[in-house]
């Protein structure tokens, strides 16, 4: 029995193929290269976007990238506060963290969010394993206020990393595995306690203390607009200098997320991004593409 092809099946083959050698070129700048990406936010709460997020991770490590991700898990975090009835508001972009509130974030963190994010990406085989920020010395932290109205105000159990201690991380990857991040940090000033830390902080400061390729901000934006709302002002690459300038005037929301990006490239890191989380495959889509997608800084 023979089989025929036609002219569509041709056409969708040569597509193929020609998506293929597109990407060959960061193919190769980005293979045995580190890249950390913050998994965090909308980008996190739908079972299709979980299921494509591990799906680019897997391909990643597959093409011989070495994937590191950090993650948050605001939606998760907010609505197991909800149930415990905990209060909880946002000043300056950052969550105000009750000691109450610190305990449900290390929870969910590391008993929720890190489990499925493990579990999505090992359906595809024996690669992922989750690290806390507290494990083996990764992270040390220490408390941070906020800037609202030219005031700083008090923001509870929240703090910045200050030190990185990377080998947690470089022992998964020499063993050929994906780590799985949660951001808290052991407060260096108040042994015993442990803090909230901004996944895009933290995923800046451990890609600076990895020497990664690059460090990719999924968040649940287009990027950068440089005066939002006005969609056309949508920024694709954006150098340190002019990035620096603009920060202090972006929404309370958007400062976390690109003051990482410039301490990430400040730091070494020879690229940074923030992209749309929302959408399918963004990773690939910004990796191995030539146009990207989002907002990418440079030095």
């Amino acid at each position: 029995m023979t089989t025929t092809h036609d002219s569509d099946d041709f056409a969708l083959a040569a597509e193929k193929a020609a998506t293929l050698i597109d990407a060959l070129p960061w193919l190769q700048t980005y293979r045995d290269r580190i890249v950390v990406i913050k998994f965090g936010g909308n980008a996190m709460v739908t079972p299709e976007l979980q299921r494509t997020f591990a799906e680019d991770i897997v391909f990643l490590r597959t093409a011989g990238v070495r994937p590191v991700i950090v993650h948050g898990g605001g939606p998760q975090i907010s609505s197991m506060l909800d149930r415990f009835k905990i209060e909880s508001d946002f000043r300056g972009g950052y969550r105000y963290t009750s000691p109450e509130a610190m305990d449900v974030v290390r929870m969910v963190l590391t008993g929720q969010v890190s489990p499925a994010i493990v579990n999505h990406i090992n359906e595809h085989g024996p690669l992922a394993a989750a690290i806390s920020g507290e494990d083996a010395g990764l992270f040390r932290g220490r408390k941070r206020g906020a800037m609202v109205d030219g005031e700083e105000v008090d923001l509870g159990l929240v703090g910045d990393v200050v030190g990185v201690n990377p080998e947690p991380v470089i022992a998964q990857l020499d063993a050929d595995r994906i780590p799985v991040v949660s951001s808290i940090a052991p407060d260096i000033d108040t042994p015993g306690q442990s803090l909230n830390v901004n996944a895009d902080s933290a995923a800046s400061a451990l890609a600076v203390a990895l020497k990664a390729e690059k460090l990719v901000i999924l968040t649940d934006v287009a990027g950068l607009y440089r005066d939002w709302p006005d969609r056309d002002s949508l920024v694709s690459t954006i150098a340190v200098p002019e990035l620096r300038e603009l920060l202090p005037s972006l929404q309370a929301g958007m400062i976390p997320k690109m003051a990482a990006c410039l301490e990430a490239v400040e730091g070494g890191v020879a690229k940074s991004a923030i992209i749309d989380g929302r959408i399918p495959h963004s990773i690939l889509l910004e990796m191995f593409t030539q146009k990207g997608i989002g907002t990418e800084v440079v030095p």
